[in-house]
């Protein structure tokens, strides 16, 4: 076994302490025959650390397109020339899209918008959309809004939002050949008073985008430093008049390569499967994540991308005996 994953099931496994940025790049280089070994060390680091339950969550899109921003990934932005356009779901759908991601099992329902950071209106529809939604569901509600003030923040902890995800997408260093009109440092800033708020952080980023081996390894060091509740790890699915639309799609053996490398770099963070999964990795990968480090995933569709059906996942985990984390355990 490479002197890696040696030092890695000592140092991880056992003692529940994560590798640092030389240990994540060393795991990011393993050749082919010796990822299924790194996978297995991931599986077992997330049994120990995390236990077998995987946490399902359904997201949906309060706000779609039109946003002023230009992560160049991202076919909701107006500056591109995407095909999305500028949307606003109203309450009934929230609430209806809630019920449909509660009867698949979910524990978690992440309300997303496609903004710089919200305005009035938002935040307005965000309240009545989360007292509605506590009113008819029995899940918890996450939000995604983008970058927020002190004064957004303690708003959405009044009104019960218990998560809030903001992605760094990549890595400090890469971050300016992505967004140019934001800063990383910005990003970071809102997850600062997220955390500080008691909501829980749900910060991860989307591999692909152009970045090297070297900076996956820097992005996944930087993660471990915020220590976020929750990681979603995205794999770039090219998007249609984006700047990297015409980017190749990630290697399924480096992608999998990453999933055990960021669960050895984080032991005890949910590892949570988001865009990208399904033509990156096809069936076979998705199980080999499952069985490697993963522990969380979203079903159903995405913002702007198709994903797996529901019931292609729950069958699944049940398949490989992963059971569903029950939402009275998180309550």
């Amino acid at each position: 076994m490479p002197e890696i994953l040696d030092q890695a099931r000592t140092q991880v496994l056992e003692n529940g302490v994560g590798l640092d940025e030389a240990g994540v790049l060393a795991v990011l280089n393993l050749p082919d025959e010796q990822l299924p070994a790194a996978l297995q060390l991931a599986h077992e680091v997330r049994m120990r650390w995390c236990g077998p339950e995987v946490e399902v969550e359904g997201i949906v899109s309060l706000k779609t397109g039109g946003c002023p921003e230009d992560c160049h990934f991202c076919s909701q932005s107006g500056l591109f020339t995407s095909p999305v356009r500028s949307v606003w779901l109203d309450i009934p759908s929230l609430v209806e899209a809630a019920k449909q991601t509660a009867a698949t099992g979910a524990t978690e329902f992440c309300i997303v918008a496609a903004v710089r950071g919200p305005d009035a209106r938002l935040m307005k529809q965000m309240r009545e959309g989360v007292a509605a939604i506590k009113a008819e569901v029995d899940i918890q509600v996450a939000a995604s809004l983008g970058m927020l003030s002190k004064e957004q923040v303690d708003e959405l902890v009044d009104m019960g939002v218990h998560r809030y995800n903001h992605n760094l997408e990549t890595c400090r260093s890469y971050f300016p050949n992505v967004v140019t009109t934001h800063s990383w440092e910005e990003r970071w800033e809102t997850l600062r008073m997220v955390r500080e708020s008691g909501m829980e952080v749900c910060c991860g980023g989307i591999l692909g985008l152009g970045e090297t081996v070297e900076q996956r390894a820097e992005f996944a060091a930087q993660l471990a430093e915020l220590d976020p509740h929750e990681v979603p790890l995205n794999f770039l699915n090219p998007r249609p008049g984006t700047p990297l639309g015409d980017r190749p799609v990630v290697e399924g053996k480096d992608a999998l390569r990453a999933i055990a490398a960021f669960r050895l770099a984080m032991p005890r963070t949910i590892l949570r499967y988001a865009g990208g999964r399904e033509i990156t990795l096809g069936d076979l990968g998705t199980r080999d994540g499952l069985l490697g480090g993963i522990n969380a995933v979203i079903v159903g569709n995405y913002l702007t991308t198709l994903g797996r059906p529901a019931n292609a996942d729950l069958e699944l985990l049940d398949d490989l005996k992963m059971p569903v984390k029950a939402l009275s355990a998180t309550l």
